[in-house]
């Protein structure tokens, strides 16, 4: 602890790795206030650190009673009601079946006690765990464990450990069952055409579904761990004779080396903690609830990282034009898909520079050629011009918020009461003008049109922006604003790959691709970005 010059005082210091403690007296002495502060303190006050090698050595106990007392003191066996054991004597040898009452398939588990109970003294040898591994449980993955820490993080997440008295080992049985929902089409990538399942919010499903339609040999599925406390299930998802090995190392390093105490939150906090791009807010992972766009980008030479317990599957690297494309141009032939391409980009530039050109081309009337004189309003209103825009922005967001946080039986009305308010009643009182209501629609049509929900929330924050530099210096302001944001996104990088690629660095062939979606048949090369082998 420190004093209030953050100095420490010396008999604060822990002694043999653990924390001091306050005195019995502090708890019947002191103003309210002290006795706040140094609860405070002590709450706050950092676990003694074990020694991951002694961590790591403590075996299972062979006595029945141990393993009680080690179930007590570890995951507060009695005290929790979801932490069961089962103890049953099978051959003369006393069990106890350790699981989580909420995660057990109870139907496998059964057949497995079923079985056991056949058997008599003699058929139990001296290493009985081992003949039961081998000749007694019938379960499909079943492995044996010799330490606590691996036994107790294979229950927490979901498994059962079956104890054998006199033995210093378990068998995990992997006999798993996480409540979960069925896949359902996902409701920020809808198609008209093709497939309704999207991922869910179960690990083992989601990797599923893109195997069904990745059936290849080369398909790598790597488990990793994150979170202290949490142990949250990540897995990495590669063709290991397609993508950059470099790449896929990078990720498993990033995401090795994170060290919280958990991602209850999962991928959006293992995205902050492994690419770190500060206040930037443009996003450098592009999300997916597809699988068929997850397998297709998986062939292309990217890294997929499945988080268990989110329905999205992050995409590394990414790139800003990338984020702006949809499954539904490639759902369509390449006609209509290059044409809706094109609308879709065409929106997508609205919501970011509609607004401040039209305000521009207001305060700078010179600007505007006389086929064009009909732009602006023929009445400023009460209030400012900027000062409508920002009023509008922000009642946009409510809107958006409110959609999000209100019942789909009031949805309807919501939306209806929305529409008199801002735009018939507004106008009519002169808060806004036609024109501000007319030219912000158009902008949140195109923010609703980019398929990346981050993408479309990052380039409003450029059109405010660029909304208040028009404001304060004009023409120059524009152009300002314009450069930065040119410059910022050319700088950008997910995964040392360029973000503007491939219009910075140029490639004219892929940026070809980009305009237009040509036929199936006629891609036949990968995208060079991911380097693929």
């Amino acid at each position: 602890m420190q004093d209030g010059q953050g100095r420490e005082h010396e008999n604060d210091k822990p002694v043999n790795g653990i924390p001091p403690q306050e005195p019995d007296k502090h708890a019947s002495t002191g103003t309210p206030e002290t006795l706040i502060i140094r609860q405070h303190r002590v709450r706050m006050q950092p676990p003694a650190k074990k020694s991951k090698q002694k961590q790591d050595d403590l075996s299972i106990p062979s006595s029945l009673e141990d393993f009680r007392t080690l179930l007590k003191n570890q995951v507060g066996l009695g005290a929790s009601f979801d932490v069961v054991i089962r103890e049953m004597t099978f051959g003369d040898r006393k069990t106890a079946l350790f699981f989580m009452n909420g995660f057990a398939k109870d139907t496998i588990l059964t057949e497995v006690l079923k079985r056991l109970t056949y058997l008599q003294p003699e058929q139990v040898s001296s290493d009985a765990v081992q003949s039961f591994l081998e000749m007694y449980i019938p379960a499909i993955q079943v492995v044996k464990v010799t330490k606590q820490d691996k036994m107790l993080d294979s229950v927490l997440a979901g498994s059962s450990a079956l104890f054998i008295e006199k033995e210093q080992a378990v068998l995990v049985i992997d006999a798993k069952s996480y409540p979960g929902r069925t896949p359902e089409e996902p409701t920020l990538e809808r198609v008209v055409r093709g497939s309704r399942d999207g991922f869910v919010e179960t690990l083992m499903t989601n990797i599923s579904l893109v195997r069904r339609r990745l059936r290849d040999r080369h398909l790598r599925y790597e488990m990793v761990k994150v979170g202290r406390r949490t142990q949250t299930d990540v897995c990495i998802a590669y063709l290991d004779d397609v993508a950059d090995l470099k790449l896929v190392d990078a990720v498993r390093e990033k995401i090795n080396a994170v060290e919280v105490e958990g991602i209850p939150l999962a991928d959006k906090q293992l995205e902050e903690a492994t690419v770190k791009r500060g206040w930037n807010p443009y996003p450098l992972v592009r999300y997916s609830e597809r699988p068929d766009v997850v397998a297709a980008q998986l062939l292309s030479g990217n890294v997929a990282v499945f988080v268990d317990t989110s329905p999205s599957v992050m995409l590394l690297p990414t790139t800003f034009f990338e984020m702006a494309q949809h499954a539904e141009e490639d759902r369509q032939t390449p006609f209509i898909g290059t044409y809706l391409r094109w609308v879709r980009f065409a929106g997508i530039l609205a919501s970011m520079f509609l607004l401040p050109l039209w305000f521009l081309l207001v305060v700078e009337e010179n600007l505007l050629p006389p086929a064009l004189g009909f732009i602006g309003p023929t009445d400023a209103g009460r209030i400012p011009l900027l000062l409508q825009f920002l009023l509008v922005e922000i009642g946009v967001d409510l809107l958006r918020m409110a959609a999000v946080h209100t019942p789909t039986p009031l949805a309807t009305a919501m939306s209806l009461i929305s529409a008199i308010l801002i735009g018939d009643i507004a106008v009519k009182t002169g808060l806004f003008i036609n024109e501000v209501i007319l030219y912000m629609a158009v902008a949140a049509i195109g923010m609703f049109a980019t398929p990346s929900y981050e993408l479309g929330l990052a380039n409003r924050i450029v059109r405010l922006v660029l909304l208040i530099l028009v404001a304060a210096f004009r023409i120059p302001g524009f152009m300002l604003g314009c450069t930065l944001l040119i410059v910022l996104l050319a700088v950008e990088r997910s995964f040392n790959r360029p973000y503007l690629w491939p219009f910075i660095p140029f490639n004219r062939r892929a940026l070809g691709e980009l305009i237009v979606r040509r036929p199936f048949l006629k891609q036949r090369k990968r995208t060079v970005l991911y380097r693929p082998k």
